[in-house]
């Protein structure tokens, strides 16, 4: 039929769909970034009490400059060194914990990623996701339409796999703007 589209049914969104969907994984990759950031840097309540509680020690201790009183002194700053490696204990643990759980959570995310890359490369192959003017990408025409399979005069048709790479650099460009 001369009439028909050369673009398919099934082609018709999945230009801007898949633009959506790689920048939705670069915006949920650079917000896991930035939760890993904000997680490890966070206090909490018992890692400050240990802080304090160290500060009242060499406080105590440093009071206490007499030297009738320098065994007690003494005995304050070793019992503020063993906080003190109590407090890198945890913080080390801690930090452990965070790092293990966004990276779980990093992982799931490339998985996800890749399944529906891979499922987006099989749905799309041998199918045009766009057509663009052939003047508008001159040089690099036949390299937009790798994997379409067709060729249509005066338009290239564009592939799975090119649009794929031109989405993942706009979605760069966009996350750059975005803050979190």
């Amino acid at each position: 039929m001369e009439g028909e589209n050369p673009i398919e049914n099934r082609g018709f969104l999945a230009a801007p769909v898949t633009l959506f969907l790689v920048v939705v994984f670069r915006l949920l990759s650079k917000w896991l970034d930035q939760l890993k950031k904000k997680g490890s840097s966070n206090n909490n309540t018992k890692e400050a009490e240990l802080r304090s509680e160290i500060k009242q020690l060499l406080r105590e201790a440093t009071a206490l400059s007499q030297p009738a009183t320098f065994a007690q002194a003494a005995k304050l700053r070793r019992s503020a060194a063993t906080k003190e490696k109590e407090l890198a204990l945890y913080v080390e643990q801690h930090n452990k914990h965070i790092n293990l759980s966004y990276d779980l959570y990093g992982n799931v995310l490339i998985a996800s990623k890749v399944v529906v890359y891979l499922i987006l490369v099989l749905w799309f192959w041998r199918t045009p996701i766009a057509m663009i003017a052939k003047q508008l990408v001159q040089p690099f025409g036949r390299l937009l339409s790798w994997g379409t399979g067709g060729h249509l005069t005066g338009h290239v048709m564009v592939g799975i796999i090119p649009w794929l790479i031109l989405s993942t650099r706009v979605s760069k460009y966009v996350c750059k703007f975005v803050e979190f």
